[in-house]
């Protein structure tokens, strides 16, 4: 074994971070950076827990189950996939098929990973894991009534479009519809 590390002339350095708030979904801190040529600054940091969320096609695999909400944030609506935050001692996969029943009404009938993403990397840490359902049961109306205006199956062939138009604009439901169009399940 090298007991040499190699040499990493573009990493970052941190000096260290002075915390600005922690709350249960959030912890803000200002990290004190230096660049490799020496200037230093500081970055406002952001670290939320885990998230996960689920696409769930249908049994022809040409629609996917969508919740039409309001964004308040940016006062947009758009359609997202189900999803929320992982919570302590669940396992991610549980955590996505929780949430599509709570948000949607509907049981999804499988849970595979399909991948996952940073969606802010240059100042957040926000891993966000998605799942895949091939089909799903529906259980009755939805239990989150805070959640979404209406829940809709959404044609597969239809999702670009949409991303075009502006009526999907979250990351996370960006990557998983483009990954399945990309690489359609078999």
């Amino acid at each position: 074994m090298d007991s040499n590390p190699p040499s990493e002339p573009t990493r970052w350095t941190i000096h260290g971070e002075r915390l600005i708030d922690d709350t249960r979904r959030l912890r803000l801190t200002v990290a004190d950076v230096e660049l490799p040529d020496g200037v230093r600054f500081e970055q406002y940091v952001m670290r939320s827990p885990k998230a996960a969320m689920m696409v769930v096609l249908d049994d022809a695999r040409e629609n996917v189950l969508m919740m039409w909400r309001h964004r308040w944030i940016f006062d947009r609506w758009v359609w997202e996939l189900p999803g929320g935050y992982v919570d302590p001692d669940e396992e991610p996969a549980v955590t996505a098929a929780r949430e599509v029943e709570e948000e949607t009404g509907w049981r999804p009938r499988t849970s595979e990973p399909l991948v996952s993403l940073q969606p802010n990397v240059g100042m957040a840490d926000a891993e966000n894991l998605l799942f895949l359902s091939r089909g799903a049961e529906y259980i009755g109306d939805a239990v989150d009534i805070n959640e979404a205006e209406r829940i809709a199956w959404i044609p597969l062939n239809s999702v670009r479009e949409r991303i075009t138009k502006g009526e999907i604009l979250g990351a996370s439901s960006q990557v998983g519809l483009l990954h399945v169009l990309a690489f359609p399940p078999e």
